[in-house]
């Protein structure tokens, strides 16, 4: 999830038809095939997938969080969950999925899509972003910043290292996952002209900053997301998100979006693929920005955060626009599923 936005109905009205047939029984005997599992954080994410695919099977699975107990699927193959909100929620639930018994995930590929925080130097509210480095920015020594070392821009550094420019090992080995480049380049391909949506209110507030592509209109982009559970905002965290997330990256990774989850749902699709249940080479991650991570010019941290909840359309098209940025790509392995099955087709 990214770090705001009050919770409350939302009415989607995209339509895409994809195969909905009859409705079937919520058991089966056999392990359900699965094409594409699409996964949301909480229910304003899977509110317009569900209202695009019109499932018409739902699966209750043990483990899965009360609030959201149901993975849906169409006959098609294309099933949604939602994990709930963090770290802890994330990676339980799908371990849950991924052990019930109830779904075969060998070939199925796992669309991650959700909001969240978005540098300004990247995009602007409702800008979609394709992910290719996941950077865990949570792990980490902290100093209050009041007390670090002299010379240091913020209290953070690597755990059992003695500098801030000293990368640490991954003994968690969760700090950071690269996806399938194939199936990214796939993805950013097939959505590259995607039509997404804005708000009045929005393109208002995106005026006060005075650059692209802020102040643009949203549009697909490439570039890498960090997790952290912690809420945070503000220039000076932006940027050791950026720097954080080049030294874990070895300088290629480029950092745009801040969320809760999406290491701790590698994390399970990983021990998944050990098992030989899942393969995590069929994992995108897509995050569209439903907020600035840093304030316009003259603008106070605090007050950003807190005029950005006011931004109903915020939350629209950022929800919104995961469907449509991420819909090509489904799409396209359920139409040419003889291809996608083997692989990512070339």
């Amino acid at each position: 999830m990214a770090r705001n936005f009050r919770a409350g109905l939302f009415g989607c009205a995209l339509s895409v038809a994809l195969g909905c047939g009859a409705a079937s029984p919520a058991f089966a005997d056999e392990p359900i095939p699965v094409k594409v599992m699409i996964v949301s954080m909480f229910g304003l994410e899977g509110a317009p997938w569900l209202a695009a695919l019109k499932p018409t099977r739902e699966v209750k699975v043990p483990g899965l969080s009360s609030d959201f107990p149901l993975v849906r699927c169409t006959v098609s193959g294309i099933c949604q969950m939602t994990t709930d909100m963090g770290h802890a929620n994330a990676a339980a639930s799908m371990m849950a999925l991924i052990y019930s018994g109830k779904f075969d995930l060998t070939h199925t590929y796992f669309l991650i899509a959700g909001i969240a925080g978005i540098d300004p130097a990247h995009g602007t509210i409702g800008t979609a972003t394709w992910a290719r480095y996941l950077v865990d920015v949570d792990i980490a020594h902290e100093i209050d910043a009041r007390d670090r070392p002299k010379g240091w821009p913020d209290g953070f550094f690597g755990v059992m290292t003695d500098g801030q420019q000293k990368k640490p090992d991954f003994d968690y080995r969760t700090e950071l996952f690269q996806v399938d480049e194939a199936l990214l380049q796939k993805a950013l391909k097939l959505s590259r002209h995607a039509l997404l949506e804005d708000s009045a209110d929005v393109v208002s507030y995106r005026k006060s900053y005075p650059h692209a592509p802020a102040n643009q209109p949203p549009a697909v982009t490439l570039c890498d997301t960090a997790s952290g559970d912690t809420w945070w905002g503000g220039r000076r965290l932006g940027e050791r998100a950026t720097r954080w997330t080049l030294l874990l990256t070895d300088g290629r990774g480029d950092y745009c979006t801040s969320q809760q989850e999406d290491n701790a749902t590698l994390v399970a699709l990983t021990r998944g693929a050990k098992s030989g249940l899942t393969d995590v080479r069929r994992v995108a991650v897509l995050r569209t920005g439903s907020d600035f991570d840093r304030p316009y010019p003259g603008q106070g941290t605090y007050e950003s955060m807190v005029a950005q909840r006011s931004l109903d359309g915020a939350i629209h098209t950022s929800t919104a626009n995961l469907v449509h940025a991420g819909m090509p790509l489904v799409q396209d392995i359920v139409d040419h599923w003889d291809q996608w099955q083997v692989g990512v087709p070339k």
